[in-house]
């Protein structure tokens, strides 16, 4: 990522209180049986491509990330603790992210909101995402 005016602070350790509270404030319409069964105990994702929530998908979910104010938001991981928080983060782009496929465990990455008000997720697989939910 490259830094620019953003202001990134290191949250180790935070990756899964993080997707714990993304599962509470996206999937919290589905039980808990009703996330495994689609899968969401692998991919938090899931819940977009099962079709389980109003989401933007591919082209309309960047155009959304684009044009959503990006204030404060933090940025974690599906397989790994790592997240940072990402202050001043009005030009956070695509362009900040790469995927290195040696590094599975970097590949779905999950921007949210500090206020938990959308998320926009990039996903391993390139026909699934990506992925933009806001909160109704």
């Amino acid at each position: 990522m490259r830094y620019k005016e953003l202001r990134i602070v290191d949250i180790p350790k935070w990756g899964t209180f993080l997707r714990e509270q993304w599962r509470i404030n996206f999937a919290n319409h589905l039980s808990n049986e009703e996330q495994k069964s689609i899968g969401m105990d692998g991919f938090l994702w899931h819940l977009c491509s099962w079709e389980k929530v109003n989401c933007l998908k591919k082209d309309e979910a960047i155009a959304a990330f684009k044009e959503h104010s990006k204030i404060k938001c933090t940025i974690f991981y599906q397989f790994i603790d790592e997240a940072y928080l990402v202050q001043n983060a009005g030009t956070l782009n695509l362009d900040d992210f790469t995927y290195d496929s040696s590094h599975m465990d970097y590949g779905d990455i999950y921007i949210m909101d500090w206020h938990f008000n959308w998320t926009f997720i990039m996903t391993h697989e390139s026909e699934c995402g990506p992925y933009f939910i806001k909160k109704i």
